[in-house]
C-alpha cells in the first residue's frame, strides 16, 4: 500500500524532496488535515507519484495535490566507535564552529532532534574532519 499525503500544487512533482515541518494552526478546522498530517515532523521525503486528486487549501494559493511518497534515510556523522549497524545513537546536536565545512550538513542534518535516539542502518565512509574528530558517515 502506498504512502499518500497532500502537498502544495507547485511542490507536487515526481522526484521532488521536501521536509515536513509540522501542522500549522490555520489547518485546525480543515476537513482533509489528517491526510496532510500523516508525516513525521523534521523528516525528509521524496515524491514518488503524483495523483490526480486536488483540494483547495487556505495555505497554498493553488491548492494541494495528493502524492505518493517515500521516507528518506538521513545521513549523520557519528563517532567511529559508535558507527555499527543496528546500533542506537543519540543525536547530541552540538554546534560545530566550522559552518563552511563540506560535512556540516552531515554533522547537523535537518530533521534530527537533539537528544533523540536513532538506529544506524548502514555505515559509510570515514569523514575527514578538519577539527580532528574520528567520525564516520552513517544512515539512520
Amino acid at each position: 500500500m502506498a504512502n499518500v499525503t497532500l502537498i502544495g500544487e507547485k511542490q507536487a512533482k515526481k522526484g521532488n524532496e521536501f521536509i515536513y515541518f509540522g501542522p500549522l494552526p490555520e489547518c485546525r478546522d480543515c476537513k482533509v488535515k489528517t491526510v496532510c498530517f500523516n508525516l513525521e515532523e523534521g523528516r525528509t521525503y521524496r515524491v514518488t507519484e503524483v495523483r490526480s486528486m486536488h483540494h483547495n487549501c487556505k495555505i497554498y494559493e493553488e491548492g494541494v495535490r495528493a502524492i505518493e511518497f517515500e521516507k528518506l534515510d538521513l545521513k549523520l556523522a557519528v563517532d567511529s566507535k559508535q558507527a555499527v549497524e543496528n546500533n542506537e545513537v543519540i543525536f547530541e546536536g552540538e554546534l560545530c564552529e566550522n559552518r563552511n565545512c563540506k560535512f556540516f550538513k552531515i554533522c547537523f542534518p535537518s530533521g534530527l532532534k537533539s537528544g533523540e535516539k536513532y538506529l544506524i542502518l548502514t555505515v559509510g565512509e570515514e569523514i575527514d574532519c578538519v577539527l580532528g574528530k574520528d567520525l564516520k558517515e552513517v544512515k539512520v
